[in-house]
């Protein structure tokens, strides 16, 4: 399974917000949002943060997926 924050950065978009607008509202650093930007996990606190700032529920700034590399090697 992964990671997906595509919904996060439509919410952006549709909030006219940039990433520096989120970082500074959620109080999170830019490694943060790097690694949103990846995909890559980050702990609940984070998102906590992310949803309070947005004024949102999880689902709204996040989906988990099938990993297709899953057991591949």
């Amino acid at each position: 399974m992964a990671v997906r924050y595509n919904k996060l950065w439509k919410l952006l978009i549709d909030k006219k917000m940039k990433k520096k607008d989120l970082q500074s509202a959620a109080g999170i650093s830019s490694s943060l949002i790097t690694k949103l930007g990846r995909d890559e996990p980050v702990t609940t606190t984070v998102l906590m943060k992310i949803c309070t700032a947005l004024q949102c529920d999880i689902g709204d700034i996040m989906e988990i997926v099938k990993d297709n590399t899953q057991g591949k090697k």
